[in-house]
């Protein structure tokens, strides 16, 4: 493990309902800090739901979560902490139409953390290297690719200096050019030290970076080890499977 300290998210125990049905079912684990996990498995598997509830998108309604020493239960004091603290990408990339590059990335800093604009666009801009495109910074979303979309995603998530980033499948809604654009950003993030947890099918970027991995299905962890451990010898069956159809098609 990077850091011998105590676990900056822990999971223990977590069930979550929909109705009748039980999207979750009893998740364990703990992440240190700097680590970076990859959580794979087929849709409707509960991967996009459990990434959900470690910033309160989604309720639990079992078991602990804790980040970053801090309990997600119903105090909103918790919540607004733990969602400062954790940066979030999404499938879509949620950005304001109406708001320049510059002004999507700005707009948190400056409301939340209370930036001045100088101090909050200085920010911006180094994000936007940083993404690889800050000549994009006066542009509207609509007038950018999506893979560039989705590196100005990534830029306003980090904006904010979260502890922890979230992604949930950033690179589904990509066409196929687009996507070594969004996962050369995650590499250098994730080669950078950014405690992160990944949903995503791109088992490249997983061999890449990724300390541990873990297989979700029907709302269980399935079976979890290190990228050489489960691409070499998986030990459930199930694994091997799901590995053997996304690695050969």
């Amino acid at each position: 493990m990077k850091n011998s300290n105590k676990p900056i998210i822990v999971c223990r125990d977590v069930h979550k309902w929909f109705g009748d049905f039980h999207a979750l079912r009893g998740i364990d684990m703990e992440v240190q800090q700097g680590e970076v996990i990859v959580i794979f498995g087929p849709s409707g598997s509960g991967k996009s739901t459990f990434i959900r509830t470690i910033n309160r998108l989604e309720e639990h309604q079992r078991g602990d979560i804790i980040v970053d020493g801090i309990e997600l239960s119903h105090d909103v004091r918790n919540i607004e902490k733990i969602r400062e603290e954790t940066g979030m990408v999404f499938q879509q990339f949620n950005l304001f139409p109406h708001l320049t590059v510059l002004q999507n990335i700005t707009l948190a800093p400056m409301w939340v953390r209370k930036w001045d604009k100088a101090k909050a666009e200085e920010k911006a801009m180094e994000l936007l290297t940083r993404v690889g495109i800050p000549e994009q910074a006066a542009k509207y979303p609509g007038q950018l690719s999506g893979g560039q979309q989705q590196r100005v995603a990534i830029a306003r998530a980090l904006a904010m200096e979260p502890k922890i980033m979230l992604f949930d499948e950033p690179t589904s809604a990509l066409d196929p050019e687009m996507i070594k654009e969004v996962l050369d950003v995650m590499i250098e993030l994730a080669r950078s030290g950014m405690t992160m947890l990944v949903v995503t099918h791109e088992m490249g970027f997983a061999r890449a970076v990724a300390d541990r991995m873990f297989f979700f299905d029907k709302g269980e962890i399935v079976e979890s080890g290190t990228p050489k451990e489960l691409f070499a010898s998986p030990k459930e069956q199930r694994t091997k499977l799901f590995l053997s159809q996304i690695l050969h098609h």
